[in-house]
């Protein structure tokens, strides 16, 4: 059964912590696959303009090649995260009425659902930087962020689509660099001449070897580390915002402590079960058990 849909006035945001930035697809009315497009790719098996739902989706939102996306080249739907987006707009802002219900809803829900998504991604490195933090004042800031976007999700429809979602990720943006600097240093604080003046943020370490590396408080936030070989590092303290960590090879990887992980790393990478993983992430069906 479905939970009761919330209330789209209601005077009380709803706690954006990770519990409920996790996708329930199941009260969702497949809003990725109908609010999203995609270009033909390696990702993707067919092209989709954004607005038109996808060629696989079922009468009740279910998607009818599920278990085979994969193989059938569409490794991008399985990568996908919304962070908890598309049940919160679809039971929260739409009071649990479709799209297909209701046609004339099909553009406000869409541009709720991109809005939204892009919402619900900062809670969750918000929620670990404050964690994280060590500065009162720094975690104040974060609780801060987070209580704007909360009430912005709790605020109704047009609320949400009124917000400036630009000045808050840069807000939130700033915020995580500086706590990342904070932390980073914590796991470096032996000194940083063990890391490779190679690894930086935004830098090409595509199909890179760096096995069995130390690389504790790197910075390698918006890296691509594509098809990278990481089997056996310790990632400690890296950070890895906006990484590309699209088949890298994380075998045996300590990840348990590294910075803004989220679960379309893993699900884009490959790894195994001697993979050590933040005990609120999961490891990827696909992986291996050795």
């Amino acid at each position: 059964m479905r939970p009761a849909p919330m209330s789209s006035t209601t005077d009380t945001p709803p706690a954006l912590d990770r519990r409920s930035l996790r996708p329930d697809c199941t009260n969702c009315f497949a809003l990725c696959c109908t609010a999203l497009g995609f270009s033909r790719s390696a990702d993707f098996a067919v092209d989709k303009p954004a607005g038109i739902p996808c060629r696989n989706l079922a009468s009740d939102f279910s998607c009818t090649i599920h278990e085979v996306l994969r193989p059938r080249g569409f490794r991008g739907c399985t990568v996908f995260d919304c962070f908890g987006a598309g049940q919160h707009v679809s039971q929260g802002l739409f009071g649990g009425i479709s799209w297909a219900a209701d046609p004339e809803s099909g553009k406000d829900m869409r541009a709720a659902f991109k809005t939204a998504r892009q919402l619900h991604e900062m809670p969750w490195y918000l929620e670990e930087a404050q964690g994280r933090t060590f500065d009162p004042e720094a975690r104040h800031r974060a609780g801060r962020l987070r209580t704007t976007i909360e009430a912005a999700m709790g605020g109704g429809v047009h609320r949400l689509l009124g917000l400036n979602v630009e000045e808050v990720h840069v807000s939130v943006r700033a915020l995580l660099i500086e706590i990342s600097e904070e932390v980073r240093m914590s796991y470096s604080a032996a000194g940083r001449e063990h890391l490779d003046a190679a690894l930086v943020p935004g830098a090409d370490l595509i199909g890179r070897n760096l096995r069995s590396r130390r690389l504790c408080g790197a910075d390698l936030r918006g890296a691509y580390l594509i098809g990278a070989d990481l089997r056996f590092s310790d990632l400690s303290g890296v950070d890895l915002l906006g990484a590309d960590l699209r088949d890298a090879h994380l075998d045996g990887a300590d990840l348990s402590r590294a910075l803004y992980l989220t679960q379309s790393h893993l699900d884009a990478a490959g790894g195994s079960r001697s993979t050590r993983l933040p005990a609120d992430l999961k490891v990827p069906d696909h992986w291996g058990d050795s």
